[in-house]
């Protein structure tokens, strides 16, 4: 086998430095170079601190939103100081630089969300204090649990989880992918997704390059999966059409079933004391019933609801 440093540049993937980040862009690297018959060698990592990483005291929807996950990536993109950048899709805003495009999605992990420190939702002890920044999350919890109390959480998952055990909180909520991805899942328990519904994208690693960089387009089209995209695609698309935000409590499951994808989604208000919700089942690619679904939803939005949306993203 012809080794890559002969054949092929040396590919730079940018990626955030927290463990879960970098346990993400190994990944990444990994299936990239099973899929080229690389050696692990052809892909530099390079860390990139990331603006929501170094303000951990104040929710994102105060501080500037998804963006901050995003922006340096996007900037050494742009200059060209590396080839592609892996994100967590559900970190991802919805609207993107057209420089910019998703080159792959990698297979979807579960996307389930766990409670720690309580086995489900009915076991999370009355008037307990949960400590999430994720407004779904909150708004989710409180619209089951009205008794308890929500306080910002922030972090990556062994901070969260070390202000659990400080006691700042009783219960959290944390990512079953992360978990996973980072091999701690015995911590937390997952919720069912009939009773708890996960945020649009979760579970997904999304790898972007330059929309003109066709060279490493194509390498990634070898790691892209078909049936993922299919769903981020249409999850994407129902937040644009939401116009939702960082701001909005959204909920969305959508799930490859028969050649056809289920959706269901609900929208709250804040303090949990208003849902609504809705579905549709579309072939993939068939965006039209989830313009449908959103402005179904747009059109059944409470006075609690609507301010957090707005239509046509």
């Amino acid at each position: 086998m012809t080794e890559p440093s002969q054949t092929h540049p040396r590919l730079r993937l940018g990626t955030r430095n927290s463990p879960l980040a970098m346990a993400q862009a190994v990944e990444t690297r990994a299936r990239l170079c099973a899929a080229h018959g690389w050696s692990e060698d052809a892909i530099e990592l390079v860390p990139v601190l990331a603006s929501g990483d170094k303000v951990l005291d104040r929710p994102l929807s105060e501080i500037g939103g998804k963006a901050l996950w995003t922006k340096e990536l996007d900037q050494w993109l742009g200059e060209g100081r590396i080839d592609l950048s892996v994100h967590s899709a559900k970190d991802v805003e919805t609207i993107r630089p057209d420089a910019f495009h998703f080159a792959a999605f990698l297979p979807r992990a579960d996307r389930r969300d766990c409670l720690v420190g309580a086995e489900s939702i009915a076991a999370i002890p009355h008037g307990a204090t949960v400590g999430t920044s994720a407004p779904r999350r909150a708004s989710q919890l409180l619209n089951l649990r009205p008794d308890c109390k929500v306080v910002t959480f922030r972090g990556n998952v062994a901070t969260r989880l070390a202000k659990l055990e400080a006691g700042e909180a009783d219960v959290t909520f944390l990512a079953a992918a992360g978990l996973e991805r980072l091999g701690q899942s015995a911590a937390g328990h997952p919720l069912a997704s009939d009773e708890w519904i996960p945020a649009a994208a979760q579970g997904v690693i999304a790898i972007e390059c330059r929309a003109d960089d066709a060279a490493t387009t194509a390498l990634l089209a070898a790691i892209d999966d078909a049936p993922t995209r299919a769903e981020l695609e249409a999850e994407r698309a129902l937040l644009a059409e939401l116009g939702g935000t960082c701001h909005s409590p959204i909920a969305v499951l959508c799930e490859t079933s028969g050649g056809e994808l289920a959706m269901r989604a609900a929208l709250f208000s804040p303090d949990g004391a208003d849902r609504i919700e809705g579905s549709a089942r579309f072939a993939p690619g068939d965006h039209a019933p989830v313009r449908a679904l959103a402005a179904d939803l747009l059109t059944r939005a409470t006075p609690g609801i609507a301010p957090h949306f707005r239509r046509g993203g």
